[in-house]
């Protein structure tokens, strides 16, 4: 089986074109996605065909588990489709699990190397992101007060923690600590799998630098501590707005690099950044 694999700020991805069949994706990605005996990603994505968009993703965590949406994954999907001209111009629609997002790429010596995603709206209601803990009365039939400080202990340690959905599902912390002093191998799996998450979450700390300046850590659901994570930073960025410490326009630098998140607070959130292919190779196992 022929695959390639692509990175977006370090947030590493095998793609494989299966538009000609499923295959069994789940005990795939959990061999191929182990970095000492398999091909070593953050996930693994298959390009399928859509009814609704131009092409459909799914995508699955070394663990096995099936992800709603991937932003840096959908850059590196967006980039595949189309060097290989599988896609005809810059624009993409794309059907994910959280609903079909748009795609606009940009290039450079004719090959792909950044992308923008449109990643939809942000969602606030308990139910929406989900986690279970009471909220806060409705200001409108539409719209929830947000919850941007509930407080959580996790093995000892007190968390503020805002709830946030990217059609996946986060809990975002602002800490005054360089992010890279946090614990967040030892508190990650425990937010993670924390009894208030009845479908798991990806946990992301954070530290404001300025007004459109965040530095980040983030903790991924099914794959652990990853060098970036593209709903996370637009997690992380619309909570920040929300709770007035940074602008609508906001890069977010973590590990693998540097994001840009656009939020006009009432409309979809935009993502953009980097993406390179890192290699082809094929499968044998």
């Amino acid at each position: 089986m022929k695959f390639d694999k692509l990175q977006a700020t370090g947030n590493d991805f095998i793609l494989v074109d299966a538009r000609n069949g499923e295959l069994g994706w789940a005990k795939l990605a959990k061999a191929m996605c182990q970095r000492q005996f398999g091909v070593g990603a953050d996930g693994l994505i298959a390009i399928l065909p859509s009814q609704k968009a131009m092409f459909r993703m799914r995508l699955f965590n070394p663990d096995g588990s099936e992800a709603e949406v991937s932003g840096n994954g959908l850059r590196c999907f967006a980039k595949y489709v189309v060097d290989k001209k599988i896609a005809t111009g810059h624009d993409l629609t794309v059907e994910t699990l959280a609903g079909i997002r748009t795609i606009k790429t940009h290039k450079s010596q004719s090959k792909v190397d950044s992308a923008e995603v449109n990643m939809g709206k942000p969602r606030f209601k308990p139910v929406d992101i989900p986690v279970n803990i009471s909220a806060n009365k409705p200001t409108s039939n539409d719209n929830i007060t947000p919850i941007l400080e509930h407080s959580l202990t996790v093995s000892g340690k007190e968390l503020p923690l805002c709830f946030v959905s990217m059609g996946n599902p986060h809990a975002v912390s602002f800490i005054q600590e360089p992010v890279t002093d946090f614990p967040l191998t030892t508190i990650g799996p425990h937010v993670e799998n924390h009894p208030i998450f009845p479908e798991r979450a990806n946990f992301e700390i954070a530290s404001v630098l300025s007004r459109d300046k965040i530095e980040a850590r983030v903790w991924e659901r099914g794959a652990g501590e990853t060098l970036s994570c593209g709903s996370g930073a637009c997690a992380i960025a619309v909570a920040a707005m929300m709770k007035g410490l940074v602008g609508d326009n906001v890069d977010i630098t973590l590990p693998g690099g540097r994001l840009t998140v656009t939020w006009d607070r009432v409309g979809e959130v935009v993502l953009a950044g980097p993406v390179e292919e890192v290699f082809t190779g094929e499968w044998l196992k």
